[in-house]
């Protein structure tokens, strides 16, 4: 019986910046589109879903060269998510989602979970399920910062104490919103007290702890599903 992972994505399209503007947003597509096809070619049974079952928005900076994206790969990426367009157009609602159904949770990036995953209480409480579970919990690049969703009952992070990575502030800071960001993951995640591990700007870095596989960048988007995939054993 092959293993089911539920992808969350980011529902926003916008977010607001330090500066009190508003930042057209969404999810970034290599992230979305090489995982998902990394786990679906092992077999693995993908289910997206959504705060509410809102249709997600890909941020139009990962399909562009202004994104940092070359060309050909944008134009790879755009194909995939085009082949994957009807599982985009209708995802599971999270406050639907039932745990006991899947066997991984995972959560790639793009700006865009800054603006609602981080707070959103349905995915507290699966990431919550799963850990306690011992699940396999997965989060990429800006999708480490639906990790700040889920606190024990006393207010601390559940992933507190845990070694990780996410996107750095040097990332932030050379090639993201910079100090216009509405904070930096890296520094949250440390004040949080999760034991933050980052490789150099833009390397491809994962960080294994236990049941909880997390990489650092879109560089990492493969080489993070590859380690969740070991775990769930099905690599």
């Amino acid at each position: 019986m092959s293993k089911k992972i539920l992808m969350v994505v980011s529902g926003a399209d916008s977010m607001r910046l330090a500066d009190g503007s508003t930042h057209p947003t969404g999810y970034w597509a290599e992230e979305v589109a090489a995982s998902h096809q990394v786990l679906t070619a092992a077999g693995v049974q993908v289910s997206l879903a959504t705060p509410g079952g809102v249709r997600p928005t890909v941020d139009a900076l990962s399909l562009d060269e202004r994104g940092g994206v070359p060309k050909a790969d944008a134009q790879r990426f755009r194909t995939y998510l085009d082949g994957i367009a009807d599982q985009l157009a209708a995802p599971l609602a999270l406050s639907d989602v039932r745990l006991d159904d899947y066997d991984a949770v995972y959560l790639p990036g793009g700006h865009a979970p800054m603006a609602d995953l981080t707070s959103d209480t349905d995915l507290g409480r699966l990431l919550n399920e799963a850990d306690a579970a011992g699940r396999t919990v997965a989060a990429l690049c800006h999708g480490v910062a639906g990790l700040l969703s889920a606190e024990r009952q006393d207010g601390v992070l559940t992933f507190a104490g845990r070694a990780l990575t996410a996107f750095s502030d040097d990332e932030e800071r050379q090639g993201g919103l910079g100090d216009n960001v509405p904070y930096f993951l890296e520094s949250r995640l440390r004040e949080r007290g999760a034991v933050v591990e980052t490789g150099p700007a833009w390397s491809n870095t994962v960080v294994v702890d236990g049941n909880l596989v997390t990489g650092q960048n879109p560089q990492s988007s493969t080489a993070t599903a590859e380690a969740v995939l070991k775990l769930l054993g099905e690599s």
